[in-house]
């Protein structure tokens, strides 16, 4: 499959490559999951040629259970990654892996929870006490936030195990999902419109769908690495406010499991809770991140003890790369 966004890669960079004077600069790009909606702007630098503009040759590499692009980007074995949110880069600059987040598509985390239409849930805080489905994974991240924030315990959890069915049967149940997944397929199942709470609308400061280098790649190609970003955010405003056709067409080849009903879904869900171009990336442009933000989240997990005081966070991110309006012409009014 990375053969084949390759070759399509080149195809659409055939009228670029005479401005750069023949061959181009190629760069591995793993992402988090699956190809989806969520990974839709990179899809669209690639299926429109932005990337092949700026003079790379783009090859994704999608992500899937058994990936481990913290592993990945570690041992420079991809020259970039994706991370779903600030624990992969804090947990790597805690480990010395040396990576960098050069970049934030998502202003904020798709991550929620989710329960029955029900009267006595109509916040977070309703949560507290009450059975959550939860995975493993999330333990050790956004659960860590909701304890500190809204005082739940770990007696509150239950194993999720990416089985829509518990949850259906269960009237009562809460389960973790992604806001573009989770509530489609539990409505598509079961016509149960359930009821979402997007962590990122009650506080959760992480960022998502950020994209990291290794410090070698960004210390030898800063250019390549400001290319790509680049690109990539010209790719988001084209996949949200102009058409994500090109885009969705090398999505649903990759991952057969994708419709179009789904891919609707899910940029409808982004546009609407303002995922991608939201918060600072109104001013600043899509990839935007502040110092302050990324010490709200350290500061908050720190205090909880998932990281040391002294850990030097600064370093798990620059906005050498970000927060210069690039394409901010191309925002269109939601």
């Amino acid at each position: 499959m990375t053969r084949i966004l390759s070759v399509l890669a080149a195809l659409a960079a055939m009228g670029g490559w005479a401005a750069f004077g023949g061959a181009q600069t190629r760069v591995n790009f793993a992402t988090d999951w699956k190809a989806q909606a969520e990974h839709g702007g990179f899809y669209q630098a690639v299926a429109t040629g932005l990337y092949a503009r700026q003079g790379l040759e783009v090859t994704i590499r999608m992500g899937g259970p058994g990936i481990d692009n913290q592993r990945l980007i570690a041992a420079q074995a991809v020259d970039l990654a994706m991370a779903s949110n600030n624990f992969f880069a804090l947990n790597l600059l805690r480990a010395g892996a040396n990576a960098t987040t050069v970049m934030a598509a998502f202003q904020k985390d798709p991550q929620i929870l989710m329960s029955h239409p029900r009267d006595d849930v109509t916040t977070l805080a309703d949560m507290r006490g009450k059975p959550i489905m939860l995975a493993s994974g999330s333990v050790s991240t956004f659960w860590v936030w909701l304890k500190a924030k809204y005082g739940f315990q770990d007696s509150q959890i239950r194993q999720y195990t990416f089985n829509m069915a518990p949850f259906i049967v269960d009237r009562g149940g809460i389960q973790q999902g992604y806001l573009s997944s989770e509530p489609f397929l539990v409505r598509q199942e079961s016509g149960i419109t359930p009821k979402v709470f997007l962590l990122a609308d009650s506080g959760w400061p992480s960022y998502s769908c950020m994209v990291l280098a290794s410090d070698r790649v960004i210390q030898e190609k800063p250019d390549m690495v400001q290319a790509f970003v680049n690109a990539s955010i010209e790719g988001w405003y084209g996949y949200l406010y102009g058409d994500p056709a090109p885009a969705n067409a090398l999505i649903k080849r990759a991952n057969p499991e994708m419709t179009d009903e789904t891919i609707a879904y899910g940029i409808a869900k982004m546009k609407e809770y303002g995922v991608v171009d939201s918060g600072d990336a109104v001013t600043l442009g899509i990839g935007a991140m502040t110092e302050a933000r990324w010490q709200d989240f350290f500061d908050s997990m720190a205090k909880e003890g998932a990281y040391p005081a002294d850990l030097a966070w600064r370093q798990a991110f620059t906005t050498r790369f970000v927060n210069k309006r690039h394409g901010i012409e191309l925002r269109r009014a939601p």
